[in-house]
């Protein structure tokens, strides 16, 4: 079994306009890819890195851990005037955040200039509208939730 077997969540960190941004590619469950994240966090907390962008685009699986650990360090950057932001979900991303009701506790992106600009008061900024994500979920004919 190879070291790709064993942690599925690969972490790349980097730097733009004063913005730790972190690259995901694998899963976010219980386990060593979820430890793996929370280490990342903590580093980049340790030193003094508090705004944070996630970028899901490669994200593969999402579970409740992976949320947790989330959630988790949302409320212990708050303190520190920082918070981390969430970009390129995928839709089944955004519906398992609205199912286990975390839609209103991070900001989500689809374009990583925007969500770096959120940080910076004056920049014109286009979010995602969860509640018109939501109210679309309610009209669909099937919906998963």
């Amino acid at each position: 079994m190879g070291e790709r077997d064993i942690v599925a969540l690969h972490l790349e960190t980097r730097e733009r306009e004063g913005i730790e941004i972190i690259d995901l590619q694998g899963r976010l469950t219980m386990g060593q890819e979820d430890l793996l994240l929370r280490d990342r966090f903590d580093r980049l907390i340790a030193a003094g890195k508090t705004r944070l962008i996630l970028n899901m685009e490669g994200v593969l699986q999402v579970d409740s851990t992976g949320l947790g650990t989330l959630a988790f360090t949302q409320e212990r950057l708050k303190p520190l005037g920082g918070k981390v932001l969430l970009l390129h979900l995928s839709q089944a991303q955004m519906e398992l955040l609205v199912y286990v009701k975390l839609g209103a506790v991070f900001e989500i992106f689809t374009d990583e200039q925007d969500a770096i600009n959120s940080f910076y008061p004056g920049r014109t900024v286009h979010r995602f509208d969860i509640l018109s994500f939501v109210q679309t979920l309610r009209q669909s004919p099937d919906p998963k939730m």
